[in-house]
């Protein structure tokens, strides 16, 4: 197929059939590059309100800079991957001072900021400065190994390189904008992952997967480890309108976010139990008022599978902890604190406790 019949018909069709996305509105790398990352792994109706959310809260880079840590991870909470968010905020520091509060301008300079690969640096070189360079997310691999017949893995080393060079060599050089967008999109909505609409596409004459009954085979991935299962049972301390909580800081899941004090098991375990064990650590009994065991939680994550407990212990006076980290806070702070899903679902659960 002829590289520029490819893109004049996907640009062809995005024209006609784009969503009015709040983005694509505009060339500043700022608002291009935060919704790139707000997108990453996430449903464009699920990131919508977290984007227009930090474009009013941080109009500039240079605000997003200047807001602390926890105020940019509780505006996030909810859209997981939390690492996004903490380099979002390392790369506005660096944007602002070494390079005056402007994004480069270049891919390759792009790709020596923080948390930015080369799908962001692509999509900003692009959109907003022009650069010939082409976007390479799962709607491409999607549309390429489909209508080229591709089936290299796209999840390993030699299928991305594969794939990468033969977006570079489709993208149009005139408008690279339109052709990355037109090319996602395109895969978004009309090659989708199932029963995509293949009697009526641009490609249907030319597409190698149309041709030999293979859109559900392509693209190909190499299959991935089965899912880490963990066992969390959080011990919550309630006294009058304060639960105890801690900010997260081991190298694991949700670092930086807020949660209880956590004992985590290699199996499902009776929580008595884990009560029980949890008493007897302690040189001084703990005075209890009440002990509640919540209903089991369970919270998948992209590798990780958590199964968890909540055991809610209502005390006459405070605990004797060790652990520093861990401090009484008020409901109406508690609402403040940047906290994974799984917390947020379980104290919606138990607002009878502090009704």
């Amino acid at each position: 197929m002829d590289n520029r019949y490819f893109s004049d018909k996907v640009v062809e069709w995005y024209k006609s059939n784009k969503r009015d996305l709040p983005w694509r509105d505009t060339q500043d790398p700022y608002k291009v590059w935060l919704s790139e990352i707000i997108l990453q792994q996430t449903r464009v109706n699920q990131g919508m309100p977290y984007y227009l959310k930090f474009v009013e809260r941080f109009p500039t880079v240079q605000e997003l800079a200047a807001a602390t840590e926890q105020e940019v991870l509780r505006l996030w909470q909810g859209l997981g991957y939390y690492t996004r968010a903490r380099n979002l905020h390392k790369c506005a520091k660096v944007v602002v001072a070494s390079y005056g509060g402007v994004f480069p301008n270049t891919f390759e300079t792009l790709l020596k900021l923080p948390g930015i690969g080369e799908y962001t640096a692509a999509a900003i070189a692009s959109f907003s400065f022009k650069e010939p360079v082409a976007v390479v997310d799962g709607n491409v691999f999607r549309v390429l190994s489909r209508v080229f017949g591709i089936e290299d893995e796209i999840n390993s080393p030699e299928g991305r390189k594969i794939f990468t060079t033969l977006a570079n060599s489709l993208i149009s050089k005139k408008y690279p904008d339109f052709h990355n967008q037109a090319i996602m999109e395109f895969g978004a909505l009309h090659c989708v992952p199932k029963n995509p609409f293949c009697s009526s596409c641009s490609f249907l004459q030319s597409c190698f997967a149309a041709k030999h009954n293979l859109q559900s085979a392509l693209p190909r991935k190499i299959k991935l480890k089965s899912a880490r299962r963990r066992y969390f049972y959080y011990i919550v301390f309630q006294k009058g309108k304060s639960l105890m909580m801690k900010r997260r800081a081991d190298k694991d899941i949700w670092e930086g976010l807020f949660d209880f004090q956590l004992i985590e098991k290699l199996r499902s375990i009776k929580p008595e139990k884990i009560l029980s064990e949890f008493q007897q650590a302690y040189r001084k009994p703990v005075e209890i008022e009440e002990v509640e065991i919540s209903r089991d939680y369970r919270h998948v994550l992209s590798h990780q599978v958590i199964n968890a407990k909540f055991i809610i212990i209502k005390l006459r006076k405070s605990p004797p902890i060790k652990d520093k980290n861990l401090k009484f806070y008020t409901f109406e702070k508690i609402y403040d604190l940047p906290k994974p899903v799984l917390i947020t679902r379980f104290l919606s659960d138990y607002k009878n406790f502090y009704s």
